[in-house]
């Protein structure tokens, strides 16, 4: 039978009938050396006096185990139902201590888990909340435009009309849809980012090539300076997506005719990428907020869009050790910085 598998109980009965089989075999010894029955009878006492201090230790050992078994017991529901926190002698040196202080850090662990399953909680609820906001009005437009057709004789000019508006609808749906893809696949790890050595210059004309059909209906200058042989380690793609939102927000609420400058530097430790606009500007109270995920303005919103540009392009950069930064002013336009680490 392995040791493990014994309860504590015969494990004590074992000891105690080793021990009093130990003491008369002693004991039967010094008799038949000495043939003194007095030393038998001093062993005796002594064999009893043993026995009996052993009893007071393994009664005081089992109300002291009794005690830290139901203390733990009652820590262990207490940190389940996550309402107490485990307390820990931090001067004790005592088997006892070491076992409650990592009770606590596991306490510490699980309060953790716990704010973060909050937190994710919080955020899909928020995220369900903006999905079903945002889609509410196209889709009742949609539905409008639907019956109408279904429902009246209207003439064809005027049938033109609503599948232009209901092309419009799905479009705005469609690019919502999209969008959402990509900043749920970033926030939940699907894509991770990868950084390897690429031209910026390469990056940057990915991006152009998005907002070069808008700028020119617009008639908006664009002027572009960028080292050629400047090669830094980014994920070109994605960061090419984040370069391509702040250039579709500078078009945006750019008035026809103004301009667009993109500028890029090599500073010491980070690549730093501008991107200024001669636009209306952004209140100074609204320059904190702007990155949220579906905030805009309520002076933009004739102006096209859903408000998830700016946070995809900060959560793009930041997953790659970077940041953005925004200076802006009232009608004098406003500049985004773009800070991309260079190791």
């Amino acid at each position: 039978m392995k040791m493990q598998n014994i309860s504590i109980r015969k494990f004590l009965r074992i000891i105690c009938a080793g021990t009093v089989l130990t003491a008369a075999a002693v004991l039967a010894v010094l008799y038949w050396l000495t043939r003194d029955s007095r030393i038998v009878l001093c062993g005796l006492i002594l064999t009893a006096v043993f026995f009996m201090w052993g009893a007071v230790f393994l009664k005081y050992f089992q109300l002291k185990l009794s005690r830290f078994t139901d203390s733990l017991c009652r820590t262990l529901d207490g940190m389940m139902d996550g309402n107490e926190r485990p307390h820990v002698d931090y001067e004790a040196e005592t088997l006892l201590a070491r076992i409650s202080h990592r009770l606590e850090r596991l306490y510490n662990t699980m309060q953790e888990n716990r704010r973060k399953v909050e937190e994710e909680k919080a955020e899909l609820q928020s995220l369900v909340s903006d999905i079903s906001h945002q889609t509410k009005i196209p889709i009742a437009n949609l539905k409008m435009l639907n019956d109408t057709l279904m429902t009246r004789p209207v003439s064809v000019e005027k049938r033109r009309e609503f599948l232009q508006a209901t092309g419009s609808k799905l479009d705005k749906l469609d690019f919502l849809i999209r969008a959402m893809v990509k900043t749920s696949r970033l926030e939940t790890g699907v894509i991770v980012l990868e950084k390897k050595p690429a031209a910026i210059a390469d990056t940057l004309a990915a991006a152009v090539n998005g907002i070069l059909a808008p700028m020119e209906q617009k008639q908006i200058t664009l002027s572009v300076d960028c080292p050629e042989d400047l090669t830094v380690a980014h994920d070109s793609r994605w960061t090419s997506e984040a370069l391509f939102n702040l250039l579709d927000n500078a078009v945006k609420y750019t008035p026809a005719g103004g301009n667009i400058h993109v500028t890029v530097q090599v500073w010491e430790f980070y690549v730093k990428i501008d991107v200024a606009d001669t636009g209306r500007g952004i209140p100074e109270s609204a320059q904190a907020t702007i990155f949220k995920r579906f905030y805009r303005e309520a002076s933009v919103h004739t102006v096209d869009g859903i408000g998830i540009g700016l946070y995809l392009a900060r959560e793009i950069i930041t997953m790659q050790g970077g940041y953005i930064k925004v200076i802006s002013e009232i009608d004098k336009g406003s500049t985004f910085s773009v800070f991309l680490p260079r190791r």
